[in-house]
């Protein structure tokens, strides 16, 4: 007895220290709620040691759900590899997040960003380290690469193994990334609707970010934050066999070839966050703000000068406005009348016929309407040298934006950037920056998706990366694809920053639309853009009814709160925007079909009066509804085919 006992002690002795002294093979952050969970963890299937990761859901109280399945981790450097035999160093214990920030433009001023993260660091054969960031959050999953050190060596980045493997079942709303030439931005492609996760883009050049996905009765967005001049931007491979989607790096062929592919920095380097927005409903990915929990703070200490709203705009109706004086005071004046904050010109300003563009400041001032003026970027090799593209260079980018700024200039249109490599990122910085220091506004065209950045520097107003109204002057197929992209944006695209879409066109350019008056007017409410170019020439605007005047003239661009009502992407949506106590709700079908909707207003708490203005007899026209009060708070209205209509609720409480 005495030595089986003897023999018991040593064995729990030893099995004691070799649990104390063994590393750890996987490790688990929840989310504040505990309804996400994260794993990070090797395969042990083979031989190298790779480590992967996965997302269960835990919102089902009868079953846990894997949303996300075991997926790679891992980069390479030109150095080091980073991907296989990495051993675990040590871990930071769980950080809980919890601060509360004010955005300037977006979905919701006021933003709360409470997550838990945990930081793992490993190292390679070659003892070189690489850190693993990941944070839970009750909406989505996002986690990051950091190297430490301290050098001033440059390193680069050859490839990444990081994926995604979305349950293959589910259904993809994504886009394809196009080949990034002068007249062909990556982002302006047309979001495919509703195909399974495996099937492969038609395109070379894969998929863009961001790609939303439905897996039975869960949502998921797939996209990236916090990008800075550390990192290239990047894309989806188009092949995602078993539901895998792996990062890809910028094409060589972008900038006609030069500058490299592969992001370069020195050491510390911290890299962009990879994101995954996770929910129930489709609600969870329309009114997440992941993307801008994961940037820096502002860098601008000042931001009373920035003022977001609305815009006239005269390129769209009429392309040679912007080199005639004439023409474009009747646009200022368009801008005053409907109480619009600023009127954009667009290329071609230099030469403008019948005055200059400092004297249209000073008319505009005179209407209280502010000017915002076009450029180029100058990214494009081959059209280096003309007088639009003076913003390229540092030097002069700085005097031309102090020019500007005491002509009395409010901000810059900067278009044709076409490459989501490092050094086109490191010159969006640049401006942001340099204009900030001008109070200058900024809105990006021809250009990469929003990654948050209007958290940073709060002068970025909006982005382009859209094939929006500006379509119907170009691409055949625009008319007859239109409404149904404009019901799948809210859940792609526009969830991850402000989309220049140019909204809200009556008359018909190169292209007819099949669009109604009342699906038009609603994207004003659906699309979220810190500025809204209101796109069309002066007399459709006249015309309207004037409810529908004032309402447009009424139009926040700034929200308190941003909810989605119902709707599925490709068919229709009805989203809802509060400022202050009053409420704008937009809603517009995708489908060529007549609809019957029901809207569900009961999240409407207090007195109001109700302006409804919907779909007319025609596609051409609208009809107009009033209450006096919100004592049926379900409204039955008829939708026409590709039709739309907005509500303003009115508060008359004291």
């Amino acid at each position: 007895m005495k030595k089986a006992f003897t023999l018991w002690f040593l064995f729990v002795l030893t099995s004691l220290m070799i649990s104390c002294t063994s590393k750890p093979s996987k490790w688990t952050v929840y989310s504040p709620d505990k309804n996400l969970k994260v794993e990070i963890f090797y395969d042990t299937t083979v031989n190298t040691k790779q480590l992967y990761y996965s997302v269960t859901s835990f919102a089902d109280s009868n079953k846990n759900d894997i949303v996300v399945l075991p997926s790679p981790l891992g980069i390479t450097r030109n150095d080091n590899d980073f991907v296989q035999n990495l051993r675990f160093i040590s871990q930071v214990p769980v950080k809980e997040i919890d601060e509360t920030y004010k955005m300037l433009i977006g979905k919701q001023k006021e933003i709360r960003n409470r997550a838990n993260e945990v930081k793992l660091s490993f190292k390679n054969n070659t003892n070189a380290q690489i850190d693993l960031v990941f944070r839970a959050y009750d909406d989505g999953i996002a986690f990051r690469y950091e190297f430490p050190g301290n050098d001033t060596v440059s390193y680069s980045v050859t490839s990444e193994s990081t994926g995604f493997v979305i349950p293959q079942s589910s259904k993809a709303w994504i886009q394809p990334y196009d080949k990034a030439e002068y007249w062909s931005p990556a982002y302006e492609l047309f979001y495919i609707n509703g195909i399974q996760v495996e099937e492969p883009s038609e395109y070379d050049t894969a998929w863009a970010f961001p790609a939303t996905f439905n897996y039975g009765k869960y949502w998921m967005m797939l996209t990236e934050a916090g990008l800075s001049e550390s990192y290239c931007a990047t894309h989806l491979e188009k092949d995602s066999k078993k539901g895998l989607y792996k990062i890809r790096l910028p094409l060589k062929a972008e900038l006609d070839g030069t500058n490299p592919v592969t992001p370069l920095y020195s050491l510390p380097w911290v890299m962009l966050w990879r994101v995954i927005a996770i929910g129930k409903s489709p609600a969870a990915i329309v009114e997440t703000n992941i993307v801008y929990n994961l940037n820096e703070p502002s860098r601008i200490a000042d931001v009373s000068w920035i003022k977001p709203g609305k815009a006239s705009w005269s390129w769209w109706s009429t392309p040679g406005a912007a080199r005639d004086f004439k023409i474009l005071k009747e646009f200022v004046d368009l801008a005053a009348k409907m109480g619009w904050e600023y009127s954009l010109v667009d290329a071609g300003w230099q030469n403008m016929k019948g005055g200059t563009i400092e004297e249209l400041v000073k008319y505009g001032e005179t209407k209280g309407v502010g000017i915002l003026i076009w450029y180029s970027s100058g990214s494009y090799p081959r059209n280096n040298g003309r007088s639009s593209d003076i913003l390229k260079d540092p030097v002069k980018r700085k005097q031309e934006l102090q020019k500007i700024a005491a002509w009395g200039v409010k901000g810059i249109k900067v278009d044709f950037f076409v490459s989501d490599k490092q050094v086109t990122i490191k010159e969006y910085f640049g401006i942001l920056k340099d204009a900030a220091d001008n109070r200058i506004l900024v809105n990006f065209h021809g250009c990469t998706l929003p990654r948050g950045w209007s958290r940073t520097w709060p002068n970025l107003m909006s982005m382009e990366a859209v094939a929006g109204a500006e379509q119907y002057g170009y691409s055949k197929v625009f008319p007859e694809i239109a409404a149904q992209q404009n019901t799948i944006l809210p859940f792609t695209r526009n969830v991850v920053g402000p989309m220049d879409y140019t909204p809200v066109t009556f008359s018909d350019i190169k292209l007819p639309h099949l669009t109604s008056f009342g699906h038009e007017l609603a994207l004003s409410v659906v699309f979220e853009s810190g500025i809204t170019h209101f796109a069309d020439r002066v007399e459709p605007y006249m015309k309207m009814p004037e409810e529908a005047k004032d309402f447009v003239r009424a139009l926040p661009t700034v929200w308190d709160e941003t909810r989605y009502v119902s709707g599925y992407p490709g068919k229709d949506v009805v989203l809802a925007r509060r400022s202050g106590k009053d409420w704008f709700i937009g809603g517009i079908n995708g489908e060529n079909v007549a609809k019957n909707q029901e809207i569900d207003l009961s999240f409407i708490n207090g007195n109001y009066k109700l302006t409804i203005i919907s779909d007319g007899k025609d596609d051409k026209s609208f009809n107009t509804k009033k209450l006096s009060d919100l004592s049926t708070p379900k409204q039955l209205l008829n939708i026409l085919p590709f039709g739309g209509f907005v509500i303003w609720a009115q508060s008359i409480d004291n």
